[in-house]
């Protein structure tokens, strides 16, 4: 059985030594930090099973590394050590769900019960967890058994990303793998229905075709231009839903929830197709055709999303919206800065567009950066690197002012992305695209059997540059490699987060409406 490992935090932790060494008597494993800085450093870094945390640091206090460390990983048990028993403080704790409390000066007996006291609540929890999960396990099976509606495919999503966050914080190894199948099996299904069901949505020829890219403006922001606040539109590029739902957690102290929906990005779920097309309220092959000039073939030179900006302002006055309204898009922390220090400068104005793309900065320097590469090993990791960012970003401050003055907000994305694990072999020719997820050219040889093929583009508005241009499309976890350096391309790409394709993750993403507590 592994060690039960500790994270002791105060600033005299030299003065606990003896406490120390009695729980590593005891067979516990225990690592110190003698400031809050450090110890969420290390939290974020390793797996602790509960810590130690002294009230009264300089610096960051307990409380506030409480609420820090309960906000990147709610589920680890925190046990309070304060001089003072004043009222407020064990409220403002408790209020932050610490698993237990003890008084200065601790004896050693103390310590170890608050140990088995709380350790055992948190097996008891997993165990509760675990069973639940295990009968719920067999009603997810049988849902993915039947022929299920879009909106039932939504409710299964939601389900899976429930438990995948409450079985995050379980020691059982078995259950965890028990989830990775089902939800791959889940995304093979869903890839299946996506592909059935795709040509029909973009040819208005199903009585139930959903919100896609190139609608979601016209029918969510469109109305609130009509309300008398002013309008903020986020669009975080690549923001899976499950990462919504860490990050809408530091929003709840400012914002109410009006609408918390999902819709379907289009294919390919990239940058360059879906963000165009949701700006312009157009399929790709429809901006080719209308506004020749706002776009750029796989093979052109140049940024393919230099005209977002552009291709909205077509889109309002297509709809008779006649409005004022500043495009803002933030590639870098000080360009976030900027913004965050000119906000009262964008309330005159009825609309304002915000464009942040760190979550896909962080999502491809997961492929690029080994630090990234260890810190974002997994979806767990991912999303609290997403949550530790999110926290400390100008983005949070602009949010925090939105609400200040009374503004409404929506919140969106063009794309997911997977964390991708099966290589499928891929041969094309030099003008063929560098995409993981999805290839568009002309000699493209593959398995066909293995992926979603559009041989006909112009059927899927889609861009045709060659008569023969065809594109493919991989779905779960497959990612596309060229046989040339197979081995090489294979390690270096197998676990990383890539999107493009069809999964889940990339293509049911969050639209969401906030106002202002």
């Amino acid at each position: 059985m592994e060690k039960v490992r500790i994270l002791w935090t105060d600033d005299e932790i030299e003065f606990l030594k003896p406490h120390i060494l009695f729980l590593q008597e005891k067979g516990y494993d225990v690592e110190t930090a003698n400031n809050g800085t450090d110890a969420l450093d290390m939290i974020a870094e390793k797996n602790y099973d509960i810590v130690f945390l002294d009230e009264n640091m300089p610096g960051l206090s307990g409380i506030e590394v409480l609420n820090r460390i309960k906000t990147s990983k709610p589920s680890l048990p925190v046990v309070m050590i304060t001089k003072s028993e004043e009222e407020n403080i064990m409220e403002d704790a408790i209020g932050g769900k610490i698993a237990d409390y003890l008084i200065k000066p601790v004896n050693p007996n103390q310590i170890l019960m608050a140990l088995k006291k709380t350790l055992d609540n948190k097996r008891i929890v997993n165990q509760k967890t675990s069973s639940a999960y295990q009968q719920e396990f067999r009603n997810i099976g049988m849902k993915m058994m039947g022929n299920m509606s879009l909106d039932e495919w939504y409710a299964l999503y939601m389900d899976l990303i429930y438990w995948e966050l409450e079985l995050g914080n379980s020691d059982d190894e078995s259950l965890q793998e028990a989830f990775r199948m089902q939800k791959t099996e889940a995304n093979k299904l869903f890839a299946r229905y996506y592909e059935k069901n795709y040509k029909e949505w973009l040819n208005g020829k199903s009585d139930d075709t959903p919100l896609l890219s190139h609608t979601l403006l016209k029918s969510k922001l469109f109305p609130l231009l009509d309300q008398p606040e002013p309008v903020f539109l986020v669009v975080i590029d690549n923001l899976r839903y499950d990462q919504w739902k860490i990050i809408s957690r530091f929003l709840q102290e400012y914002y109410h929830v009006e609408s918390d929906e999902m819709y379907l990005s289009i294919m390919p779920t990239a940058t360059q197709y879906a963000r165009n097309s949701l700006f312009s309220g157009l399929m790709p092959a429809e901006i080719q055709r209308k506004y020749p000039k706002y776009w750029l073939n796989e093979d052109d030179e140049g940024s393919k999303n230099d005209f977002e900006s552009e291709l909205f302002a077509e889109n309002l006055r297509r709809h008779g919206k006649q409005i004022k309204f500043s495009y803002n898009k933030i590639l870098s922390l000080n360009a976030g800065k900027r913004l965050a220090d000119s906000m009262s400068n964008l309330l005159a104005n009825k609309l304002n567009i915000i464009v942040y793309n760190f979550v896909d900065m962080l999502s491809h320097s997961r492929t690029e950066m080994e630090v990234i590469k260890e810190l974002a090993a997994d979806e767990s990791a991912y999303r609290s690197i997403t949550a530790s960012w999110f926290e400390h970003s100008p983005l949070f401050d602009i949010l925090k002012t939105i609400a200040e003055k009374q503004a409404r907000v929506m919140i969106t994305t063009d794309h997911g992305s997977i964390r991708v694990q099966v290589p499928e072999k891929v041969i094309g020719d030099r003008n063929t695209n560098t995409n993981l997820r999805y290839k568009q050219g002309r000699s493209l040889n593959y398995d066909a059997k293995s992926v979603f093929e559009m041989r006909n583009p112009e059927e899927y508005f889609l861009p045709k540059p060659n008569v023969s241009t065809r594109y493919i499309f991989a779905s779960d976890t497959q990612f596309f490699v060229y046989p040339n350096n197979y081995n090489h391309f294979v390690n270096f790409y197998k676990d990383t987060f890539q999107h493009g394709g069809i999964s889940l993750e990339e293509v049911i993403i969050p639209a969401i409406t906030l106002k202002a507590k």
